[in-house]
Formats: structure tokens, C-alpha cells, sequence
């Protein structure tokens, strides 16, 4: 049948009408497919997973992410979804804020090139030491802190008000003598001005000079500007042996009088006669806490103590003055006799000759590493003899093992016992330092912590972070928490151990993966970067 061109052309255009329905129903027919969305942008610099966090607080761990914008914390939580621009895998480790040295003596070496680094630092996971200690140091914190931001430093940097510095400078000299008024309120606005400069209180080393011609009442009226303006009182006590709680109750008296916090450096009892005592020292810590006074302490993992042999053994009347006045004074027949009698006699309550070792002699390196015992033997010399020898041609650095090891795990126990070194930036070189320097937080942690149980890890690690940004008033790191700064250790806890020993003090501490200062790696995946990321912290900025 032939079809008419009018049905036809009626025919095609309902064709042409149905067809893109017909079309566009096909479509629908289809599963729906989204087309790929475009990569977002990582929320994190760095993306720390699945790490087990110490956040400093003392209280129990738990497994979380964490993030790291710029220089601080952003994030912690469930984060592997939000991406970081470089991931580190964590389960199993550890992630702690960074360690808080409350007791160093870099002063100087941080300025240094090769030293400014402070390598032997960061390899314990330290992100911030704490300068000015014992008396001594810079005086002058604008220029300090102005130099340190020029150079760059490995760590931040805070720094307390050194008295015996101080005294120097307003008094002209090494002077065993009480300041005049002038003088007095010299030290008073030197005090005032380094407050307001950004220290974090003033520190004291009534065992050295000039700190040790000082009486308590001078200390008192110097401490009382540091205490109106916020800060702390830290002392190297007047005595940690025979003498130790008379010490410590002076250190207690200055706090109460100038009205401020007092923190009570490196505490323990030396020498044999006296161990047993920290007991009788706690206690006149903690009956202040219960009167409610703000009383710390701090505390190196070693029964070993290290100064000047000097400091050691002889008396601080011999050490007034300059290297020429000490010579003078040693020349006299009468005076030697004397200072004799007292060398022999420390040198007997230290436990004998063969318990120091000389740790730095300059005028002899040779017997660097040997004990007063051994070095007397090989110059053919009595170890009196040698010792004021060795004062006389401008002294020697020691190391003293005059402790009790029962003595420092009782100390260590206590919640008020914050982790410091006492040490410095050191590199090897043919001294034999106290190892404390490349060991104390990993042998605290690693050693004492983990490995031999003393005490909690939660304990351990608060003891290196949230309990010193306490007793200092850090507020803005020692903690894991969101804003804070980035300053982060990660370390494996099967791997966390001190290797420093005293034989062969120039080794790095091993296991830690990851050190962040201010949001920069200074350790990434266990090599250092040298990046010199630390900061000058100034209190209340």
C-alpha cells in the first residue's frame, strides 16, 4: 500500500517530537556516574598518623592523628581523610611536645658556629633550653636574644637573669664583699630591665663566685623585682652536702620574703656522709607546697655531678678574683699549707681521688678522661699537689661521682622533679665531658622509663614537657594540644635509649624519628637537617 505524502510527512514529525524524549529516557535508564572530583589541597603541612600521644598533661596516651600548619598545631584527631603534603606513618610511635631543658649552660656555645645547631639536643627530642643558669651568663638579654635571631639556633632559646653575672657587672669585679647601695640598686635595674626584656626569672650558684659572697639579704632585694614582675627563683643552693637542708631552707626563705615561685636546681645530696638525706630535703619541699608556696626542682639521671675541680675541692675564698689573683694567693707558703689541708679533706669526703674524673684541662689535655687519682700517678705528683696545680694554671672542668643512685631514683619519683641536663652544646672534641649533654632525656625516658619501669612514662615525659612550661610560664608550648606551637618529638620507644657513657661522652642518643621546632623538621626520618628554626621565647610574649 502506498502511503500518502500528508500521513507520511504527519508521521515524521512525530518522530522528530518523540525521539529526544526517547533519547533522554534512555539516559535516565543509565546508572549515574559523577565525573571525578578534582584533588583537593592537602589540609597539613606535615600529617602525622596513627602516632601514640604523651601530650604532656601525665595523663594516659591515645592514638590519634596530628596536624601541622606553619608553626602550629592545627588538628589532632581522625585527620587521614583532610591529607597532609608530607604523610608520616606513626603506629607504634610515640609523639610527645618537644622536651623542655629547664637547666643548660649553652649560653655562649649556642652563638657559636658548629654549635648553634645544638645537635646533641635535638637527638634527645629538646626543643627549647633554658640559659642563665647557676649565676652565670649574659647579662645584657637584648643583645643575647638580638644575636640569637640573627644567628638562628637549632632550639629556642629562654633565659633567666643571672645573679652572679649581674653582681659582676654592677659591682666591677669578682669582689668578696657585700655591694654598696649604689651597687645594689645597680643589680636591681639590671634585674628590672632583663624582666622586662623577656626573662623568665633570675637564677642563682651560691657555691661559685661571686654568687657565694652573697648574702641572703641581697638576694632577697634583687629577687623581689624579679618576683613583681612574674618571674621565678632558681637557685644552685649554697650547699648539697654536708649543708644540704640549711640550703635548701635558705632557697625557701628567699622565695617566701620576695614573694615569688622558687625552683631548686639539679637536686641531690653529695657526697657519701650525706646520701640518705633527700628524704629530710623532699620534705621541706613539700610542707611549703602544702602552705601553698610554688616549690620545684629539677634533676639530671646520673649519680654523677660535673663543675669546676675547683668548685669541687677548694674553697670559694681561693677562687675570688681573676686566673692571676688565684695564682698569687697559691704562691704563698702560708696560704698553700691551708688550702692544702682542705683540698685533702674534700677530696676524702668526695668518696677519694679515684672518684673525679677531670673532664676538660687545658693546659694538659692528656689527662682529659683520667681520674685526679690516675692523673697524679702518671705526672708523678700527689693529687693534692696536682689539683691546686691545675687551679693555678686556670683550672679544670670535673666530673664527680659523689651520688647515690638510690638518692636520684627517689628524687626522680617525685611529681614536682622536672628532667634537665645541666650540660651544653657540645660537637667531640678531645674532652670528656659529663654525658649528660647527649644523654639525659633518652636515658630518663628510654632507660629509666621504659626500659627499667622507675616510673610511669606518662610521668617521665610530663616531667620534660608540661611540668617545665609550668614552672616557667611557657604558654604556648609543652603541651599537645590545638594552636599550641609545633615544637614535637616522635621517637620509637624500642629504640630510645642514651649511648653518651662516661668513657666515651660524644654520642648521639638513638630513636628519635622526628624532631619539629616551631613547625620545622630539625630531625627528619632520623638524620638532622640543620635547619635553625628555634626562637629567643620571651615571658608573656
Amino acid at each position: 500500500m502506498k502511503l500518502s505524502a500528508r500521513p507520511l510527512s504527519l508521521l515524521l514529525l512525530l518522530l522528530s517530537l518523540l525521539l529526544p524524549l526517547l533519547l533522554v529516557g534512555a539516559c535516565r535508564s543509565r546508572p549515574e556516574t559523577s565525573p571525578p572530583a578534582p584533588p583537593h589541597s592537602p589540609s597539613f603541612d606535615y600529617l602525622i598518623l596513627g602516632a601514640t600521644l604523651y601530650d604532656g598533661s601525665g595523663g594516659p596516651p591515645r592514638v590519634a592523628d596530628l596536624g601541622i600548619k606553619g608553626e602550629r598545631i592545627e588538628a589532632i584527631g581522625d585527620l587521614a581523610r583532610l591529607g597532609g603534603k608530607v604523610e608520616i606513618p606513626a603506629r607504634g610511635m610515640i609523639l610527645a611536645p618537644g622536651f623542655i631543658d629547664l637547666h643548660n649552660h649553652s649560653d655562649f656555645p649556642i652563638l657559636r658556629k658548629g654549635l648553634r645547631d645544638n645537635l646533641c639536643y635535638l637527638t634527645q627530642g629538646c626543643t627549647t633550653i633554658v640559659t642563665g643558669n647557676c649565676g652565670s651568663g649574659q647579662v645584657d638579654l637584648a643583645s643575647y636574644f638580638g644575636r640569637l635571631a640573627k644567628k638562628g639556633a637549632g632550639t629556642n632559646v629562654a633565659h633567666l637573669i643571672p645573679h652572679g653575672s649581674l653582681r659582676k657587672r654592677a659591682m666591677g669585679g669578682d669582689f668578696n664583699r657585700p655591694p654598696t647601695d649604689e651597687e645594689l640598686a645597680r643589680m636591681r635595674k639590671l634585674a628590672e630591665r632583663a624582666m622586662r626584656e623577656g626573662a623568665f626569672g633570675m637564677s642563682t650558684g651560691l657555691i661559685y663566685t661571686p654568687g657565694a659572697f652573697a648574702s641572703t639579704e641581697e638576694i632577697i632585694e634583687i629577687a623581689k623585682v624579679v618576683g613583681a614582675q612574674g618571674g621565678i627563683y632558681a637557685s644552685h643552693i649554697r650547699g648539697e652536702g654536708d649543708h644540704l637542708l640549711e640550703a635548701v631552707a635558705e632557697a625557701l626563705y628567699i622565695g617566701k620574703k620576695a614573694k615569688l615561685p622558687v625552683h631548686i636546681s639539679h637536686f641531690k645530696a653529695s657526697t657519701p656522709p650525706n646520701w640518705g638525706k633527700v628524704l629530710h630535703s623532699c620534705a621541706l619541699v613539700e610542707e611549703a607546697q602544702k602552705n601553698g608556696r610554688r616549690v620545684t626542682v629539677d634533676q639530671y639521671p646520673y649519680r654523677a655531678s660535673s663543675t669546676s675541680l675547683g668548685a669541687l675541692v677548694m674553697p670559694a675564698w681561693v677562687r675570688e678574683g681573676s686566673d692571676a689573683d688565684v695564682k698569687r694567693r697559691l704562691q704563698d707558703p702560708k696560704i698553700r699549707a691551708k688550702v692544702a689541708a682542705l683540698v685533702r679533706k674534700n677530696l676524702k669526703d668526695r668518696g677519694g681521688a679515684d672518684q673525679i674524673l677531670i673532664a676538660r684541662f687545658r693546659g694538659d689535655p692528656s689527662l682529659n678522661g683520667l681520674s685526679v687519682q690516675a692523673a697524679a700517678e702518671k705526672t708523678g705528683m700527689d693529687p693534692v699537689d696536682l689539683a691546686i696545680d691545675i687551679q693555678k694554671r686556670g683550672g679544670a672542668s670535673a666530673v664527680a661521682f659523689s651520688m647515690s643512685e638510690k638518692d636520684v631514683l627517689y628524687v626522680m619519683k617525685k611529681p614536682y622533679t622536672a628532667t634537665a641536663s645541666d650540660g651544653s652544646s657540645k660537637q667531640r672534641d678531645n674532652s670528656r665531658p659529663h654525658p649528660r649533654s647527649y644523654g639525659t632525656f633518652a636515658r630518663k625516658i628510654g632507660r629509666y622509663s621504659i626500659r627499667r619501669g622507675v616510673l610511669p612514662l606518662s610521668q617521665a615525659i610530663r616531667s620534660s614537657t608540661g611540668l617545665p612550661a609550668d614552672i616557667l610560664g611557657l604558654k604556648d608550648r609543652g603541651y599537645l594540644r590545638v594552636g599550641l606551637q609545633a615544637d614535637l618529638v616522635l621517637f620509637d620507644p624500642k629504640t630510645f635509649i642514651d649511648r653518651a657513657t662516661f668513657v666515651d661522652p660524644h654520642q648521639f642518643s638513638t630513636g628519635v624519628l622526628w624532631v619539629f621546632v616551631n613547625g620545622v623538621p630539625a630531625i627528619r626520618d632520623a638524620e638532622p637537617t640543620h635547619a635553625l628554626a628555634g626562637k629567643p621565647l620571651r615571658k608573656g610574649k
